[in-house]
């Protein structure tokens, strides 16, 4: 059988079993446009398959991304019957060390607020206070960038102060719940955009341009790199990235957690609390976003120190 027919055979296999599946979609036709179109599953060089996986650059996670994605692939295809056997490698490379996020200072979000206001160099249909409110959106509620795009009017309860976040990484609706501050500064964003854009509808996207066309996810990623870079945050510890959108994100999770430490609560029952509240399956994905940070490893190391000495709960 044909590459590129097995493949999407393979795909939509995967889908109808309810995933999304759109990753490892993505990579799975980057297979075969690279190996070509019309050659037979039974003859793929394998000279052609490492040089898919190795991209002639360093081993990063994207690697054992690809490479777990055809391994789905491929026994599926001997499951049934197309091959024998897999050509993939039997031995793996050595995983890379484990990214750590930036998590930025809240003084550094100050800064990154204030610097959206004034990023542009040239007049644009995105306005830098649309954009201001999209990060300020991102890292109160820690949402992903995607989902926050995502959002119309309608999802978002200005009586109950309750974002409606739906059909999300996992096929599941959330809701999230923001407080007041967050809420008068979406009800002015409202008050705004109905004034200078149009009388919003309930299924309009709540984030648009001028043009009334909603954001798009490369371009905001773009323009928090111009943002990231105006304000001189920046990594200083040879990690692979600099700062990223979707630390923000990482940097809600932290945030809270620190602070919950400052306030003396059992930060082991509310975990499960803010797992759900981050649109997590398991309470294993939110301790990806537990990096330690100084003030972490602060608050926890007088936590203990209580304890240890006061015998305190």
């Amino acid at each position: 059988m044909k590459l590129k027919k097995l493949i999407e055979q393979y795909i939509n296999y995967r889908k109808s079993l309810g995933e999304k599946f759109d990753a490892n979609s993505k990579y799975l036709r980057m297979f075969y446009n690279c190996l070509g179109k019309n050659i037979d599953i039974s003859n793929l060089p394998a000279k052609k398959i490492n040089n898919f996986l190795y991209r002639d650059g360093p081993i990063t996670s994207a690697w054992f991304c690809r490479h777990t994605t055809l391994l789905g692939f491929y026994n599926y295809a001997i499951s049934r019957g197309y091959i024998k056997t897999s050509p993939l490698p039997k031995i793996l490379p050595k995983r890379p060390p484990a990214f750590i996020p930036y998590i930025y200072s809240k003084q550094e979000i100050k800064l990154i607020l204030n610097t959206a206001l004034n990023y542009q160099t040239n007049k644009s249909h995105i306005v830098p206070y649309v954009i201001q409110v999209v990060f300020l959106l991102l890292y109160a509620t820690g949402l992903r960038l995607h989902e926050a795009l995502d959002l119309t009017i309608g999802d978002v309860d200005l009586i109950e102060a309750v974002i409606t976040v739906r059909e999300t990484k996992f096929y599941k609706t959330r809701l999230v719940p923001f407080n007041m501050q967050l809420l008068q500064t979406i009800k002015e964003y409202l008050s705004w955009r109905e004034k200078n854009i149009e009388s919003p509808h309930t299924n309009a996207p709540l984030f648009v341009s001028l043009k009334n066309q909603p954001l798009n996810i490369g371009t905001v990623r773009e323009i928090f790199q111009a943002i990231r870079k105006k304000a001189e945050i920046k990594r200083t510890d040879n990690a692979r990235y600099q700062p990223r959108i979707h630390d923000l994100r990482h940097t809600f999770a932290v945030h809270h957690l620190t602070k919950w430490y400052q306030e003396n609560k059992d930060v082991q029952k509310l975990l499960p609390v803010l797992s759900t509240y981050m649109g997590h399956t398991y309470l294993a994905a939110t301790s990806v976003y537990l990096t330690m940070t100084r003030d972490l490893l602060r608050e926890a190391g007088a936590r203990f120190q209580k304890y240890a000495i006061g015998g305190s709960k």
